[in-house]
């Protein structure tokens, strides 16, 4: 009897130790719209961003985003827009000086992602070379290829393709923090490894950012395709995953080059939480 209060003893003590270990707590957040173009005036979308010219008459103005997520003491540069040469649509701040404004040098960028491999979201992508670079394993494949496709812009990725810096190609979904709260999402189409983002913020809630699986809400509400785009079902496949995800997460939607969702995170400096 007394061998088994003994015993029994022990593990209530253990219990209550175990209890008494406070719970990790969770990293703080923030995610941060950075402006890396000079917005164009509106253009016609009907037929280069519809391969079924749905779109008459319809003219949009884009615009050209990044995003920086802080996660504890790391940091997320979700694609890097135009080259500060880029005619006409160049960035009045490069990244570089835009991310002084709130203390953050390039060497504290733990990952630059990239959501696609087009010129507009891979331009500034040189200035952080000691990050680890996160890419759909698709994009990479064609950026590291002998021969680069038109469109693919591949000089950029220098430093990471000669070797000299970490690179992660993506073949699927990525945990990037493996807590569940940044995760890169596999949503081919556009290009052969096209990724968007979801991040889960403890404030604002969830917040999926589209890449470009779609370019504006008429992409998104109609199932759009552009005509330049790498596969047409991938596309619409990817574009429903994106649909699905926004209403079982209830995650805010951002689409990157639609004016309109500009406003659904605070203007620069300011993040949402």
């Amino acid at each position: 009897m007394q061998r088994i209060l003994a015993l029994l003893a022990a593990g209530v003590c253990a219990g209550m130790l175990a209890g008494s270990v406070p719970a990790q707590a969770a990293p703080d957040m923030s995610l941060s719209r950075l402006n890396c173009g000079t917005p164009q005036p509106p253009i016609a979308v009907n037929q280069r961003f519809s391969d079924i010219f749905a779109y008459g008459d319809l003219k949009l103005q884009f615009v050209y985003s990044c995003y920086l997520i802080k996660h504890g003491d790391q940091y997320l540069l979700w694609d890097t827009g135009h080259a500060m040469t880029t005619p006409n649509v160049a960035p009045k701040v490069s990244l570089v000086d835009q991310l002084a404004q709130i203390n953050v040098k390039p060497e504290q960028i733990t990952y630059v992602g990239i959501s696609h491999y087009h010129a507009d979201h891979t331009g500034q992508v040189g200035s952080f070379p000691k990050a680890t670079l996160l890419i759909g394993k698709g994009d990479w494949d064609a950026i590291t290829s002998p021969k680069p496709a038109e469109g693919v812009n591949f000089a950029p990725f220098a430093n990471w393709s000669k070797g000299e810096g970490k690179v992660e190609p993506q073949p699927v979904d990525k945990d990037v923090f493996g807590d569940g709260s940044v995760i890169m999402l596999y949503t081919p189409g556009h290009t052969p490894g096209h990724h968007s983002l979801l991040v889960k913020l403890p404030q604002m809630g969830n917040v999926l950012i589209s890449g470009d699986a779609v370019h504006f809400r008429e992409n998104y509400d109609t199932d759009g395709v552009p005509s330049f785009n790498y596969d047409r079902a991938e596309t619409i496949a990817s574009i429903e995953r994106i649909k699905k995800i926004v209403a079982n997460e209830k995650a805010t939607l951002i689409i990157q080059h639609d004016a309109r969702d500009v406003d659904k995170l605070p203007a620069y400096p300011a993040a949402a939480k």
